[in-house]
């Protein structure tokens, strides 16, 4: 597994590298969906690591943003989880919270994740059981017990949570929850339906430095479901989740009925 979760690493790495290389060019981009941004430099970088992946373990399902789903994914034991740029938008505005996401999913949990944000300089990986690690560094979460004060990346807060302290936010959703893996934010939290890709390598690093993480209602997260979602991501402390569980209950509940 060491040895695997190095390939994986270095895979991204080269990844990030292509995606670098890109970033001051005249590339093509649109939107999905409005709201959606997407680009050539997404695709380019989606079809590599396919490639390379796939050669790596050719048994593994694949699950991409950027590639269309195909419901044979859900007969293999494990699982690509891949977002070739988590955080477009600051990709396309050339900030650089954005990072290449690789997770690898057995029988439904990640087994290994990287998170390679060239822009940033920053190399985060976590294997299951044996821990979470940027730069070469371990990672602990912090030992917060009060939900009052805790550090949450985003830009600004509801009137609900005005006990809570904003911290600066990347748009890439897998580097907010590893600021908790960190040690840099104490709470990250969404209440909608999102998407595994975002998530898979992220979660995986953050349980691995002590976070406890979970959907929007407190309740495990597997991957590899049918639709490729869960309603919401909850990564804190420990000392904090069931508290912050407790405070979205009804905006949690309010959401899923939309």
């Amino acid at each position: 597994m060491p040895e695997l979760a190095a390939e994986i690493a270095a895979i991204a790495a080269d990844a990030g590298r292509l995606a670098m290389k890109l970033w001051d060019t005249d590339f093509r981009r649109w939107e999905k969906s409005p709201g959606n941004p997407v680009c050539a430099v997404d695709l380019e970088v989606d079809g590599m690591l396919r490639d390379r992946l796939s050669r790596l373990l050719p048994d593994a399902g694949w699950l991409s943003e950027e590639t269309i789903d195909n419901a044979d994914r859900l007969q293999a034991s494990r699982l690509w989880v891949v977002d070739p740029i988590d955080g477009t938008r600051d990709y396309l505005r050339g900030r650089p919270g954005w990072c290449v996401s690789v997770a690898l999913v057995e029988h439904g949990q990640p087994l290994v994740g990287v998170l390679d944000a060239p822009a940033r300089g920053e190399v985060w990986t976590a294997e299951a059981g044996k821990g979470a690690w940027r730069n070469g560094a371990r990672l602990q979460v912090g030992h917060r017990s009060e939900l009052a004060g805790a550090r949450v990346p985003a830009d600004q807060l509801s009137r609900v949570d005005r006990d809570l302290v904003t911290v600066a936010k990347p748009n890439s959703i897998a580097l907010r929850i590893a600021m908790v893996a960190a040690a840099e934010a104490d709470l990250l939290a969404t209440i909608r339906w999102g998407n595994e890709w975002d998530i898979a390598a992220a979660v995986l690093i953050a349980h691995e430095a002590g976070a406890t993480v979970s959907d929007a209602f407190g309740d495990p997260l597997d991957f590899n479901t049918p639709d490729a979602e869960a309603f919401g991501v909850l990564v804190t402390v420990p000392g904090i989740h069931a508290a912050a569980v407790e405070r979205l209950a009804e905006r949690a509940a309010a959401g899923v009925k939309r």
